[in-house]
């Protein structure tokens, strides 16, 4: 009798065991795709900032086109604007929220693939997250292309105006304020005054900067695809946006000239051939040659 009941209760124990285990397996599943998401957020973060300075890559091409002390971007830049709405997509294409459709049979070109939401997890900025809930709400699909205008707001599609992101610079301003990057000021200009945001902790706008011109002298290494992708993303995207000349200003002559000529080097790749690589990001290629086409 003694040994029936020993051998009930470890029979008992053994199913008890092995429910937990099937909990345990299932809860470590639900929670795999979250740490997916999580990982392609922390891969690309620099590790040498702290978590209340690293930037995003909108706000790292706003804050290499602003003018340290007059806080505002040069009036006469007409890229910055979709240059901040490629910024965007890369960003969370970066993070593992984005991702272009199959290329099918046939091989579809980067700027014919439509733009799929991979992951709509919160990132925790706002004008991402906004961005993200247009993408995903949005059928059918639409393209790298159609993004970047549907986001700048330029669309003769009356329908369409609402995926216009207002006043990204301004906000992205207000980030970098919150970040103690830049403070608020208000300056006139004779008819109007306007609010203005220059820099206030040059040590960050110095690593900025230095990060860009190392990567294209004494960190060069001379592939595209053994670059680390947040900064290859910067690059190229600073080049659209038109401000990437600021980063490289400083330098001596001949310093200044490798620079750039490694820069064109990089600019005179063929997305649609670098897509097709290993361990590359289709989303970012597309960006780039939405701008270079």
């Amino acid at each position: 009798m003694t040994s029936l009941t020993q051998r009930t209760s470890g029979l008992v124990q053994r199913r008890t065991e092995a429910i937990r285990s099937a909990a345990a397996d299932k809860e470590r599943e639900s929670g795999g795709e979250e740490d997916e998401v999580r990982r392609g957020e922390e891969e690309d973060d620099d590790k040498g900032d702290s978590k209340e300075t690293r930037l995003t890559l909108m706000e790292e091409v706003l804050l290499l086109g602003l003018k340290d002390r007059e806080g505002y971007t040069s009036f006469w830049n007409d890229c910055i604007s979709s240059g901040l709405r490629g910024c965007m997509l890369v960003e969370l294409a970066l993070r593992g929220r984005l991702q272009l459709e199959a290329c099918g049979v046939r091989r579809k070109s980067l700027l014919a693939r439509k733009v799929i939401c991979k992951s709509d997890a919160p990132t925790g900025d706002v004008l991402l997250d906004e961005a993200l809930k247009h993408i995903k709400e949005t059928q059918p699909p639409e393209t790298v292309q159609s993004w970047i205008e549907l986001l700048s707001g330029e669309t003769w599609n009356p329908l369409k105006l609402h995926y216009q992101l207002r006043n990204v610079r301004e906000r992205l301003a207000k980030n970098l304020v919150e970040k103690g990057v830049l403070t608020t000021e208000k300056q006139n200009f004779l008819l109007f005054d306007m609010t203005t945001h220059p820099l206030t902790n040059s040590t960050i706008k110095q690593r900025l900067v230095k990060k860009v011109q190392d990567s294209v002298l004494e960190k060069w290494v001379n592939d595209p695809h053994r670059m680390d992708k947040r900064v290859l993303s910067l690059i190229l995207l600073a080049h659209s946006s038109d401000v990437l000349e600021n980063a490289f200003a400083p330098l001596q002559d001949d310093q200044y000239d490798l620079g750039m000529k490694r820069v064109h080097t990089l600019l005179e790749l063929e997305p649609e051939k670098e897509s097709t690589k290993p361990n590359t990001n289709e989303l970012m290629w597309a960006v780039v040659a939405a701008f270079t086409k």
